[in-house]
């Protein structure tokens, strides 16, 4: 099939059908906006800022095994158990220095994560601000600093808040709260309660992604449409972790998997989660774009017929006059020229 008759195909769906047309509107303000290399750069700043955060994570389990010598013998043990002397020595010497430059440590994670983060919040500000094509005009550097801190630390508490609420659907997660609760693991609460957690985590899933939709960039827009394209992220994002949770699952069998699964698994999730918030932000800002083919055209004023009557009453005095000078003028230059030659 030629192209244009592939284009006349396409453009009598858009005529037909007003969700497809919006779609496509969308997709050519992501593409337009260069909505994938936006969400390729935040994957980046996304894995970047990970490791200062681990830096934390460290710091703070070193605090507890400190208040806990009997949880770090038992750790110490448990090393020495399965690794063999030499390297299992090496092993708790390193974990004790951890312990021991555990407020360093903890220190210049939370600097590095609180310097990446920021940086990670205003590219992200970029991206959304791109999709509804606003001006980059930011407030002063202060103010900017201070509302992406602020905006920062609320995305990451929502964040871990729905991740911890969709890992709590998983069976494993489940049965062990079901356990400390004392409810048998054949109970009919086990599958509502996983079903509450999906729901649950499904409304902090869209209370943050139209957040970050409406909130987020330089402009405040609209909130109605926001909520919308954030229900849909809400569930794509939904969807795509229940399929990450089996990819994990499948990953993890095999030794190669389990050394690179999880890096490429979270690299994966976090292109593909931008890519959703980006096209949902240009749905967003498409929707209330009118197409051209559909806008309404004022039909023209009302023709006036005005017809003109002009009467022809021949050539006036002066115009005779005129001719017949003209007219002797040019005979007596002819008659002139006629005898010259001779």
């Amino acid at each position: 099939m030629s192209e244009p008759a592939k284009l006349g195909i396409l453009d009598r769906l858009r005529a037909r059908w007003a969700w497809l047309d919006h779609v496509m509107r969308a997709y050519q303000r992501f593409g337009k906006q260069k909505g994938t290399f936006f969400a390729a750069g935040l994957t980046y700043y996304t894995i970047f800022a990970l490791f200062p955060l681990l830096m934390v994570g460290f710091a703070a389990g070193g605090y507890v095994l400190s208040r806990r010598p009997e949880l770090l013998n038992t750790i110490d043990d448990r090393i020495r158990s399965v690794v063999s002397d030499e390297l299992g020595q090496q092993l708790v010497d390193l974990m004790n220095s951890a312990i021991a430059a555990r407020a360093s440590v903890g220190l210049i994670g939370l600097a590095t994560a609180a310097w990446a983060g920021l940086g990670w919040m205003w590219h992200l500000r970029e991206a959304l601000s791109e999709m509804w094509e606003q001006p980059a005009d930011p407030a002063g550097y202060v103010h900017t600093k201070l509302s992406d801190l602020v905006a920062m630390l609320g995305t990451f508490v929502v964040t871990m808040a729905t991740v911890a609420l969709s890992a709590l659907g998983q069976a494993a997660p489940m049965a062990a709260v079901l356990r400390w609760l004392q409810i048998p693991d054949f109970s009919v609460f086990d599958e509502i309660f996983r079903g509450v957690s999906v729901l649950v985590s499904l409304l902090v899933s869209w209370l943050l992604f139209t957040w970050m939709i409406a909130r987020l960039p330089r402009e405040s827009v609209g909130f109605i449409t926001s909520m919308r394209a954030g229900l849909m992220a809400a569930v794509g994002f939904e969807l795509f972790k229940q399929v990450g949770s089996i990819y994990l699952q499948t990953v993890l069998r095999s030794p190669a998997g389990a050394a690179f699964g999880p890096v490429l698994g979270l690299m994966v999730f976090a292109f593909v989660t931008w890519s959703l918030l980006l096209f949902a932000t240009a749905w967003a800002a498409t929707a209330s774009e009118e197409d051209s083919r559909a806008r309404h055209v004022e039909p023209p004023g009302p023709a006036v017929i005005s017809p003109r009557i002009q009467i022809d009453e021949g050539l006036s005095a002066r115009q005779t006059l005129t001719a017949a000078a003209l007219g002797a003028l040019g005979a007596w230059a002819f008659s002139r020229l006629i005898r010259w030659r001779r």
